[in-house]
């Protein structure tokens, strides 16, 4: 009997992202991944993958499969009561991401493209009317 009881835990101590809980706790307040992932304003698929991706990182299913109306497993309620407790906790800022572009690179020449042998020069633009 304890054996049983043991394997329904998920792992503790595992490093879990956090953006997995957060959608894990979205969907499990929910019981509708296609409204939760609405709400996170994400697609669906990518939700799905999300918690697939927790449950591997786990190591158990965190809803039931065979529930028609979505529900929690018993490790899915356990890591529920972690989940929030872990989102609740203050963050750490993130890194400030480096600035955009690189090295800006001088022109040569007169601003047009180099002239090919044997190809006519491009002939002045008129002004239309």
């Amino acid at each position: 009997m304890t054996s049983t009881a043991n394997r329904a835990e998920p792992q503790k101590g595992c490093p879990v992202d956090i953006t997995l809980l957060r959608y894990f706790v979205a969907v499990a307040e929910e019981l509708h991944f296609a409204r939760a992932a609405e709400n996170l304003n994400i697609s669906r698929a990518k939700l799905g993958s999300a918690i697939r991706k927790l449950e591997e990182e786990v190591g158990y299913p965190l809803f039931d499969p065979t529930a028609k109306p979505t529900r929690l497993s018993k490790a899915g309620n356990l890591l529920l009561v972690e989940a929030r407790q872990e989102l609740a906790k203050p963050q750490p800022p993130k890194a400030p991401k480096p600035p955009a572009g690189g090295k800006a690179k001088a022109s040569k020449g007169v601003g047009r493209a180099p002239a090919v042998k044997g190809a006519p020069k491009p002939a002045k633009r008129r002004q239309s009317r």
